[in-house]
């Protein structure tokens, strides 16, 4: 049996553009109906459908390829289970031009130091979110996401629920919401209530 290759390509968010790495791995040889791609998908989770679909898809022999390690995995544990596994089932791993040998010493270092490179990435970005999550919520700017229901209407379905006239679902079916957001909105209230008596 001919072997092939097999390419995976991730991207965490919706905005960010599959089709350079998909060209990459165009160039780098894989067929375009052999090309798994992720979109949305952390590097940090696991579970992704199109790396499942590309690992299921090689066979021994065959050679899973990606633009870099970093749209493989964004985590040393992670970049290793995926680098072992493969190898265990005499699958290569290139990653862009450059194929990962286990074998070789300097290889399995430069892979590891890649792996490292890759998470420290993913930590700093991290911290950065947190810093400026912090940084805007000091500011009053960060203050989440807008209730469903304007004050007005708040107060309107507050009125109807005391009055006793409808029940949670005929409340939501009226104001267009969830029984979550009506429950939300009388949760407030009681809170709000309680702690003005306090």
């Amino acid at each position: 049996m001919t072997a092939v290759l097999i390419g995976y390509a991730r991207c965490s968010t919706d905005k960010q553009d599959l089709e350079a790495n998909r060209q990459i791995l165009l160039d780098l040889g894989v067929p375009a109906e052999r090309i798994y791609l992720d979109r949305a998908y952390s590097g940090t989770t696991r579970a992704r459908p199109g790396l499942d679909q590309a690992l299921a898809a090689v066979r021994p022999g065959d050679t899973l390829v990606v633009p870099k390690l970093d749209r493989l995995a964004r985590s040393v544990p992670d970049a290793r289970q995926i680098g072992d596994s493969l190898a265990a089932r005499s699958i290569r791993l290139q990653l862009g031009t450059m194929v990962y040998d286990p074998t070789d010493p300097m290889g399995k270092m430069f892979f590891n130091i890649l792996a490292t490179f890759a998470e420290f990435e993913v930590d700093l970005l991290r911290m950065r979110t947190r810093e400026g999550m912090a940084i805007a919520r000091a500011k009053g700017k960060l203050k989440g996401r807008a209730p469903k229901l304007s004050a007005t209407r708040q107060a309107h379905l507050l009125k109807l629920h005391a009055a006793g006239e409808h029940t949670v679902a005929e409340l939501a079916e009226l104001f267009e919401v969830s029984r979550q957001t009506v429950y939300r909105v009388l949760e407030r209230a009681r809170a709000a209530a309680t702690a003005a008596v306090a």
